[in-house]
């Protein structure tokens, strides 16, 4: 006997209806009261985000929202109050923000007007109206942020790390991409260097810091000190920092991935202070750093061959670095070595022979590569991404 799916349990539909995707999910709540009873249950909105264009008044809209129980929600486009907001969903999880341009600090003032306990994660990149102001506010009355989104706000300063360092005690991770005005006294004050004026940001596990070109290398002494539990740092295009910063961040045991990448003033010398400390790196990305050769190849296989991930793009190395390295490095499993023009068809071979867990490598515009070494490169056993860019597209596809 034949059972038609209106015959299923509530329970059985709900439990279909949460592997589809958002829109899906709309359209069967359409189909029938009893699809929109089932749909409707809050195991099959679990972890979905709301994306909400907020431009005219919709009575039915935060009822419907909590009815689900749905707590995640980004504003695609803010035309009304942030506060319609805040009031419709009193229990609010996750708030993202991100690109509302007219997003201002009085906007933020009237939605945080009391301590929202439940909020989590504040994403405000590219909000660029925001202050200083609004991150007293959100020290003030969101004491249980563990997430905090500020890239692209240029307008903060070290004054609004100090707010942060005062009231957010239990961030877990913090992005002020590209914060230009802020420097190494605000690193200071997340770091609690400063205890007098705060106790610090001290369980921070990812902080990223790039294009943030006023630090230099005591921002790194400052985070290597106080900072003991970052797992994820990344200070990509910081010009500002050198190999001497990098001794700093050698003691940290508890980093697992550090980007360096166009980080000019970084060589084979800070790299030896990476390698010669107490680091476990699973990931560095040092592209771009021309100052890095053959030299760095070495020391990295001598103390972080742990590495899972090692992005060396542009850097001038050659076939005989790799020979350095991959004897060490047998649990690599991404390689990104692109515009890296020494590297011919012996270190391709090198590389299939060594590292025969990768997974992934990047060789675009590596031209003294041939078809010989693509074909050795390709017969790796676990390797499913392969980037040779479109200069060698012809060639790939011969090689299959």
């Amino acid at each position: 006997m034949e059972t038609h799916i209106s015959c299923l349990f509530p329970e059985l539909l709900a439990m279909i209806f949460s592997y589809l995707d958002v829109r899906d999910k709309g359209r069967a709540a359409q189909v029938c009261a009893a699809w929109r009873d089932a749909a409707y249950h809050k195991s099959v909105w679990r972890g979905t985000e709301a994306k909400l264009h907020l431009r005219r008044a919709n009575p039915s809209l935060f009822p419907s929202l909590q009815a689900r129980g749905i707590r995640k929600v980004q504003i695609l486009s803010l035309r009304r109050s942030l506060s319609y907001v805040i009031q419709g969903l009193p229990d609010i999880e996750s708030l993202n923000l991100s690109g509302c341009y007219n997003l201002t600090d009085n906007g933020l003032g009237h939605a945080f007007v009391q301590e929202i306990g439940s909020l989590r994660s504040l994403n405000l990149s590219l909000c660029k109206q925001v202050t200083d102001s609004s991150l007293g506010r959100i020290a003030q009355y969101l004491k249980g942020l563990q997430v905090l989104e500020l890239g692209g706000c240029t307008n903060i300063t070290n004054t609004g790390l100090l707010l942060i360092a005062w009231g957010l005690h239990g961030l877990k991770s913090l992005n002020l991409r590209s914060c230009r005005h802020v420097s190494d006294v605000g690193i200071g004050h997340l770091a609690g260097m400063t205890r007098s004026a705060a106790e610090g940001c001290l369980g921070l596990e990812q902080l990223t810091l790039q294009d943030c070109q006023k630090l230099t290398d005591l921002a790194l002494k400052h985070i290597s000190r106080g900072l003991q539990g970052l797992r994820v740092l990344n200070l990509s295009f910081c010009g500002g920092i050198s190999d001497a910063g990098l001794l700093h961040l050698s003691h940290m045991g508890g980093l697992r991935s550090l980007n360096l990448r166009s980080c000019d003033n970084i060589s084979d010398t800070g790299i030896m202070h990476l390698a010669m400390g107490s680091l476990r790196l699973s990931g560095l990305d040092v592209s771009f750093c021309d100052k890095v050769g053959d030299q760095s190849l070495a020391y990295i296989a001598q103390g972080l061959y742990g590495l899972k991930s090692l992005s060396l793009c542009s850097c001038h190395i050659s076939d005989d670095g790799i020979n350095r390295m991959v004897r060490q490095m047998h649990g690599l499993r991404t390689l990104n070595i692109g515009q890296c023009v020494r590297i011919t068809d012996k270190g391709l071979e090198l590389i299939a022979e060594h590292l025969s867990q990768l997974t992934g490598i990047d060789l675009y515009g590596c031209t003294r590569i041939t078809k010989k070494g693509l074909e050795r490169i390709t017969q790796l056993p676990c390797l499913k991404v392969l980037n040779l860019g479109l200069w060698q597209m012809t060639e790939s596809e011969k090689v299959r």
